[in-house]
């Protein structure tokens, strides 16, 4: 909740709405009076009820906005395993806690300072730097509401931002914090080290079968049979649906003449420029071109850098100044355009590399359009068959019947592990979805009857649990081959350890790290001026956090980056960290006032929820999981 009470101090739409555009709903969430919902709560802060619908909306918008921006679909099992469920409870218990406050102080904003906020919302301009209706529109159909709907959580939106904003001001960061923190960051060390050549100081011996038994003895849980499940499971991943859905011609016509530049690679450009002043100072350097002058000299003339000039490969539509777009596609590789007035500046330019576009027919991507098509009427269709199955459940008929009745894919699975394996150790379930549905076979509870898993791709998936086999102890004679492995293993470990803290001993104690080293087959490496956030190369980072530990000329040891063997270092130089600049001064300050900022604000929320008073139905809040 930190963060969303801190996105809320920083402004709305400007900092979130086009990364992640649910995301900002799912934060601060529709008011408690926007929404309808019956009688039951699943929490109260005051006398005001958070109703169920509320709930429920902006848990679904949560892991939307999750699934939007990991590029997959969260489904509901791994967004409660994730606590997404307690982490929206709190946000909206959080909302209406600053909003019950805004109330109290009578905290109002006018229609006019409301409507100001958005017209000069960055997010709604057009590229005339002025409010786009068509932009303010687009936004509202993405995230499904009405103009004054928008309106109404806006408004919430910013009265929240108004109690928050005034917390979070206050926040002072001390400049002995500041110079604390880079005293920390910026201390550096230089450190020598070496890793053990296992193989050639580290003898293991087999042991013999006493010594197997007694290890067997003292770590049997571990070679156990794993918890077996039978399993009936009726798999309906999108993709099923899919394959079934008809697509004709005349679709598959309609819909590339509709967007047809989706399937073409557009033609790009690798495009330097040089902006100027003027006009007069463009025409200047234009002429020292034509005596000779070389583009990345008369960029230095005008005060430009290498990176300056730059602009990287770009297609037309990645242009936002038609004129130079139009101008930078005009040109011939390596010739330098005409002066060129641009809306936001006057330039030069010159382009050094041209990668030829494609366009494609409808006949070069029918196959992707129909493949299109049929995923659209999928996402369709897939609801209509989870109701066609739960309605035949609801008839008490079974997974198989309904998975021939419905000609659906149906698995008969006799012995499941957790990891979806079978006892030979193939996959039980070999789709993608695979493993989410064995665990889910591993939620349910023999008789229940549960709802339908939401699968990745939109699809869904029932999981009956038919019987349970427990683990079981294997013997001595079935793992003997693995004990020893085992064995051998640990006592390999134990002599490393042994030798490399020997070698620490005589390391700290003066001996040089070049005799040590070449005892254990090692060869030393220096690392020099490394930060605690530094990694090089072979130097594990458990070894960096012990030397910034250790005095000047202690060593140390750590198991080495693929934990085969072992490292040992030694800190052969320490510097303090010199004065801090400006800018790194600036930096820290930004970072500690956010995180004070973070936890005023938290402590104030936590405050309005103690003076309101908070409650939480847990029943009600299972009964919306379906859990009762």
């Amino acid at each position: 909740m930190l963060d969303s009470m801190r996105r809320a101090s920083s402004g709305w739409l400007a900092k979130a709405l086009f990364s992640l555009l649910v995301l900002a709903f799912a934060v601060w969430g529709i008011p408690h009076d926007f929404l309808s919902f019956g009688n039951s709560w699943v929490a109260k802060v005051g006398s005001v009820a958070i109703g169920p619908d509320r709930f429920q909306n902006e848990y679904r918008d949560e892991i939307n906005a999750i699934s939007n921006q990991v590029g997959r679909r969260i489904t509901q099992e791994q967004a409660k395993q994730f606590g997404l469920d307690r982490r929206v409870l709190s946000q909206v218990i959080g909302k209406t806690a600053l909003d019950e406050e805004a109330a109290a102080m009578n905290l109002m904003l006018s229609d006019a300072t409301l409507a100001e906020g958005v017209r000069r919302d960055p997010n709604f301009k057009g590229i005339d730097g002025k409010f786009s209706r068509s932009d303010f529109d687009n936004v509202l159909r993405q995230i499904g509401l009405t103009e004054r709907g928008f309106l109404m959580v806006r408004r919430g939106e910013d009265q929240r931002a108004m109690l928050t904003g005034a917390v979070a001001a206050a926040a002072v960061v001390p400049k002995a914090s500041i110079d604390l923190v880079h005293a920390y960051r910026q201390e550096t060390r230089n450190v020598e080290s070496f890793s053990i050549d296992a193989n050639k100081v580290v003898k293991v011996a087999d042991p013999d079968d006493a010594k197997l038994a007694e290890a067997y003895d003292k770590s049997k849980q571990r070679y156990m049979t794993p918890e077996l499940r039978k399993l009936a499971v009726l798999a309906v991943p999108l993709e099923v649906v899919q394959k079934r859905m008809g697509v004709t011609d005349d679709e598959i016509k309609t819909t590339y003449e509709a967007d047809a530049e989706r399937y073409d690679t557009p033609e790009r450009r690798r495009i330097q420029q040089i902006a100027f002043k003027d006009k007069a100072a463009a025409e200047a350097a234009k002429a020292a071109l034509a005596k000779g002058r070389s583009f990345a000299e008369v960029a230095k003339d005008a005060g430009a850098k290498d990176s300056d000039i730059e602009l990287g490969v770009l297609t037309r539509k990645q242009i936002i100044d038609p004129k130079i777009a139009d101008a930078a596609f005009k040109l011939a590789k390596d010739a330098v355009s005409d002066v060129v007035e641009g809306r936001f500046a006057t330039v030069l330019l010159k382009v050094t590399a041209i990668e030829t576009g494609v366009t494609k027919k409808l006949e070069d991507v029918k196959a992707e359009v129909r493949d299109r098509i049929a995923k659209d009427k999928a996402k369709a269709e897939i609801q209509k068959v989870h109701d066609r199955v739960d309605d035949a459940r609801s008839a008490q008929k079974s997974l198989a019947e309904i998975g021939k009745s419905l000609d659906l894919p149906f698995f008969d699975l006799p012995a499941v592990s957790k990891d979806n394996k079978t006892p030979d150790g193939k996959r039980a379930i070999d789709t993608a979805e695979g493993d989410i549905i064995a665990q889910a076979g591993f939620d349910a509870q023999m008789g229940v009857e549960r709802d339908a898993v939401e699968l990745p791709d939109g699809g869904y998936a029932w999981v009956d649990l038919l019987a349970v086999t427990p683990p079981k102890q294997k013997t001595f004679e079935e793992v003997k081959a693995d004990v020893k492995a085992a064995w051998i293993d640990t006592e390999r470990r134990r002599l490393l350890a042994e030798l490399a803290a020997k070698l620490v001993e005589r390391v700290s104690g003066g001996e040089a790290m070049e005799k040590v080293a070449a005892e254990a087959g090692g060869k030393v490496e220096t690392a020099l001026k490394i930060t605690r956030e530094t990694l090089p190369q072979g130097l594990p980072k458990n070894a960096v956090t012990q030397a910034f530990a250790l005095p000047k000329g202690r060593a140390g040891t750590t198991d080495s980056t693929d934990g085969k063997s072992r490292v040992v270092f030694k800190v052969l130089e320490i510097t303090q960290a010199p004065a801090a600049t400006k800018e790194q001064s600036d930096k820290i300050a930004a970072e500690l006032a956010k995180e004070q900022q973070n936890d005023v604000i938290a402590t104030f929320v936590a405050g309005l929820q103690e003076k309101f008073g908070v409650q939480v139905d847990e029943k009600n809040l299972k009964r919306v999981f379906g859990e009762n």
